[in-house]
């Protein structure tokens, strides 16, 4: 039997203490979230993607009586960033939540986010920084890549 190890690290800041580059890029995150589409689950999600260029994309979840029609917040912002900048590279990206009026305590990406999120770093052959934006913190990840170990990618499809 073999073992693999597989980590993580995650920098924590309080609110108060994010870098400003990422405390704009939250703040963003959290007015898109108050814009969200989300009549049904009640729960409003927002992302902001800061282009290399320095252009802050930002989008919610559009919600749709036939559930799967709908879209998470961060692949809204993704796919608009990339089909109005394919050139430009994604730097970071900010995600927040709310419910029932309160920011949720930690939000994160589901799978089909995470994938998309590491379609978009191997398109622009570099590192996301994901900021998870909580009630109080947020948590700094240097790459998508180390929210999704072991992923599917390009790597696995006929050339």
């Amino acid at each position: 039997m073999k073992e693999i190890v597989l980590e993580t690290k995650i920098k924590v800041y309080p609110e108060a203490e994010l870098p400003e580059v990422f405390a704009g890029l939250a703040q963003s995150a959290r007015e898109a979230a108050d814009r969200a589409y989300a009549p049904y689950s009640c729960f409003h999600v927002g992302a902001a993607v800061l282009l290399e260029n320095g252009e802050i994309i930002t989008g919610n979840n559009q919600e749709n009586a036939a559930y799967p029609s709908g879209l998470c917040a961060e692949r809204v912002a993704l796919f608009y960033a990339g089909a109005q900048y394919p050139e430009i590279a994604v730097k970071a990206l900010a995600i927040a939540a709310e419910t029932e009026g309160k920011r949720v305590k930690l939000i994160t990406p589901c799978g089909a986010c995470r994938q998309v999120l590491l379609e978009t770093e191997a398109r622009s052959k570099q590192s996301i920084q994901i900021l998870l934006c909580g009630a109080d913190e947020a948590y700094l990840i240097d790459s998508a890549s180390a929210l999704l170990p072991l992923c599917f990618d390009g790597k696995n499809l006929p050339s």
